[in-house]
Order: structure tokens, then C-alpha cells, then sequence
């Protein structure tokens, strides 16, 4: 076995894998189907980097904004360092350029990648048509996709910090600059009187874009340990819920007011991550650095939280169908699980790619549980039937880079966005 790979494999069974996404990569950690499961590591943070010239740099820089196990179990090869470097520094952090040199040579050596497995491929009796719209410079790669209640579909781009409006029948792309440099807008969704709201990750805070006027109002936050917004949700009486993944806080904007009021999650470092609403107006979220779920009420913002039996599950996207069952991927473990509130009961389902699949984007329609594989050569699309237990899977023709949030539109096909090939695309579901 190569000396890389001996180092790797030594790591891999010192630490817990934990894989969450740097909100702003543009490539998934890499690391081949079929190796054991580290234990779970409780080693403060300088004992959990090797020794050498970056590992002040990491501990000084790179934590201030990421945990450490995104560093640790993010396996990538030097190019993929050196491009998340560079996204950071084009983020706002503060990295002297003689240090990016030595960082990038640092993470390379004791973090290495490896080569991805193929996903596997379930076949089924429905049919999908998947088409793609390659987004070209000034947009960079798209992160997040919404469907505004008009039927409107619209991604954030963090590198290029503006929000882009696709319209797929003149295929044209409508640019929305945020004025706020490197604000670093993530998660978005459109509200019934027309404008978009979205999370800025790096700037810290939230605005709502006017598509009309392309004019943006910022909501920040009252609070400096808000930090990291990263999902947004509109509740019942149409204000913006959102999750504050390394402020672990939930913060939600009255716009009768324009204030914003902030709640600290139980869990310390819980790394609030997906949201979602059910039929009673309640919010739930995914704590995505430990194996949690949790509620709040938009009302009281109380929050309650749900452990999740595997103590090395990580979830990250959540949904409802219609029975109240709420639906999760489990990025770290390659499992599809199910929460049911009423009985606090758990289940899961391996995905069919295995342990290292890392499910991520996903929603539902009707029914049937949709989600993305992100850790295989191509990211899959699948399909859930919770009625049948049955599977079925496509592969991305793109290859979907990193398939993160994917949503529904009011004819049931699917919006996702590959943020490493720079494409939006459209699952149409052709026969059901």
C-alpha cells in the first residue's frame, strides 16, 4: 500500500467520519466504498492534525469559521485543496498569501484523496428525463436552488455573490448582484409576495431581493456569534425562519417588524444545518455535527431535540410527506432514515451506493422520497418508495459535482444544482 494511503487509512480509524460540507466547496471528500468505520474521536483540536509547517496555519485560520472534522475527513487531492483555498481567500479569510502555499503542500500531504467508487445503479419502472443548464461566468458555481411560489427558479452563487434567475424556455439567465461584497449568499427561497430571501454565509445576514427593482435589503443580526446563515424558510405568518450553522442558533426575521431574534440550540456545536416545516407550522432542523434532529416553534421558539440512534449519524436535508413522517439523509453513514414525531420512532435504509453514497440534497413529492448521491464518481438521483421499500436511481448526466438542496415544482419534477460542474438541471418525471 502506498505511503499516502497507510497515512490515510491511519486517520480514518483515529477520528470519527464526520463529512459536512464547507458551504462553499465545490467537491465532495473522496474515499473508497468498503473501509471500516473509524471510532468516535473526543481529541482536542491540535492533537487531531499531524504535526508540520500548516497545522498552526489550520488551527489558526481555517477553525475560525470550520470545524475541525471538515478539515480532517475532507480527503482531497492537491488541485481540490488548492481550489477551497482559494475560494476561502475569495470569501474573506485571513490568509497571508506566503501561508496559502505552505496550507494547501499541508492538507495535501496528511489529507490526501482517493479515487471514488461508481455509483450503483438501480433500475425500476419509472422514467426521468434529466436536463442540465451549464451557468456561465459571471455566476460561478451555482449552490443552492428554490422554486419561488410563482413557479420562478432561481440559485444562489456564492463565488460570483449574486442570486441568478433561470427562465428554461428562452434559457436565458437574469444576474442579481449582492451589494455587500463577498457575502457569500447560500440558501434562498421565494415568499407570496414576490421576493427572494436568502442567507448571506459569509456576510452575516440575511437579505431579501426585490427581482423587480433588483434592490436588496439586508437583515443582520443583533448578536456577534450569529454566524454562518444557512437555510431559510418561510413560516405561517410569512416570517423567515433560518439555521446559523457555526452560530448554532436559529434566527428568524419578523418582516411586519424587521427585527431579527435569535435562539441557541441545546447541543453545543450542533451545526444546524437543513429546515423544513410541517402541516402545523412547526420547524424542523438537522443538526449535521452530531446525530440529532430537532423542532422549534416560529411562535415561542422553543426547541426540542430528537437523538438519533447511531451515534455516528449525520444529517443534513430534511422533508415531510404527507403521512407527518419526516424524511433525512445520513450524509456520514449512506443511509436514508425516517423520523416519525407522533412516536419519536427512527428507521433507516442503506442507499443503494453503499456506506460512502453521501445523501444530501432531498425533498419529496407526494409520497415518494427524493434525494442525491454525492459521494461516487457521479452523483445519483433517487428515488424512494416508502409504500414498497424499493429503490431506483439515475446517474447525473454532468455528474452533478456536489448535488446539495434539490426542490419540487407545482408539476412534481425536481430542481437541483451541481455546484462543482456549474449546472441547474431539471428532473422531469416522464411515467410514474
Amino acid at each position: 500500500m502506498a505511503p499516502h494511503l497507510r497515512k490515510r487509512n491511519f486517520l480514518q480509524r483515529a477520528f470519527l467520519l464526520i463529512v459536512l460540507s464547507m458551504p462553499i466547496l465545490a467537491l465532495t471528500a473522496s474515499r473508497v466504498r468498503g473501509q471500516d468505520r473509524p471510532p468516535s474521536s473526543k481529541e482536542p483540536f491540535a492533537e487531531m492534525l499531524p504535526e508540520g509547517s500548516g497545522k498552526q496555519i489550520v488551527l489558526t485560520v481555517c477553525t475560525k469559521c470550520h470545524n475541525i472534522d471538515r478539515i480532517v475527513h475532507g480527503h482531497r487531492y492537491a488541485d481540490q485543496w488548492q481550489a477551497i483555498v482559494n475560494q476561502m481567500i475569495n470569501n474573506g479569510a485571513a490568509l497571508k498569501k506566503e501561508d496559502a502555499p505552505v496550507l494547501v503542500s499541508y492538507l495535501a500531504e496528511n489529507f490526501p484523496g482517493v479515487a471514488r467508487a461508481e455509483a450503483v445503479v438501480v433500475p425500476g419502472p419509472i422514467d426521468v428525463a434529466i436536463k442540465e443548464w451549464r451557468i456561465p461566468p459571471p455566476n460561478g458555481s451555482p449552490h443552492d436552488p428554490a422554486v419561488a411560489p410563482d413557479g420562478s427558479i432561481w440559485f444562489t452563487s456564492q463565488g460570483a455573490n449574486m442570486l441568478g434567475e433561470l427562465d428554461p424556455k428562452t434559457n436565458q439567465i437574469k444576474n442579481f448582484p449582492v451589494k455587500t461584497p463577498k457575502a457569500g449568499p447560500h440558501g434562498l427561497v421565494g415568499d407570496q409576495n414576490g421576493f427572494i430571501w436568502f442567507t448571506a454565509a459569509s456576510g452575516n445576514f440575511v437579505g431579501k431581493l426585490d427581482p423587480r427593482t433588483g434592490s436588496i435589503e439586508e437583515y443582520h443580526f443583533p448578536d456577534p456569534a450569529a454566524d454562518h446563515p444557512h437555510t431559510p424558510l418561510i413560516d405561517q405568518n410569512g416570517d423567515v425562519l433560518f439555521t446559523l450553522m457555526y452560530g448554532n442558533m436559529i434566527g428568524k426575521v419578523n418582516v411586519k417588524t424587521r427585527t431579527v431574534k435569535l435562539v441557541t440550540v441545546p447541543t453545543p456545536r450542533s451545526d444546524p444545518y437543513g429546515m423544513v416545516m410541517d402541516s402545523k407550522g412547526i420547524m424542523y432542523f438537522a443538526e449535521s455535527a452530531i446525530n440529532k434532529l430537532a423542532s422549534i416553534d416560529p411562535e415561542t421558539m422553543e426547541i426540542n431535540e430528537y437523538t438519533l440512534p447511531n451515534p455516528d449519524a449525520r444529517p443534513r436535508r430534511l422533508a415531510f410527506t404527507p403521512d407527518g413522517a419526516l424524511w433525512y439523509g445520513d450524509y456520514a453513514r449512506g443511509y436514508l432514515g425516517r423520523f416519525d414525531p407522533k412516536t419519536k420512532q427512527f428507521s433507516e435504509w442503506p442507499s443503494p451506493s453503499g456506506p460512502y453514497s453521501e445523501p444530501y440534497a432531498l425533498t419529496t413529492v407526494g409520497g415518494i422520497v427524493w434525494y442525491c448521491e454525492t459521494g461516487m464518481k457521479q452523483n445519483t438521483v433517487v428515488r424512494f418508495d416508502p409504500a414498497t421499500g424499493k429503490f431506483q436511481t439515475w446517474l447525473i448526466p454532468s455528474g452533478g459535482g456536489v448535488v446539495r438542496n434539490m426542490m419540487p415544482d407545482k408539476q412534481g419534477n425536481i430542481w437541483i444544482a451541481g455546484s462543482g460542474v456549474k449546472t441547474i438541471g431539471e428532473v422531469e418525471v416522464l411515467r410514474q
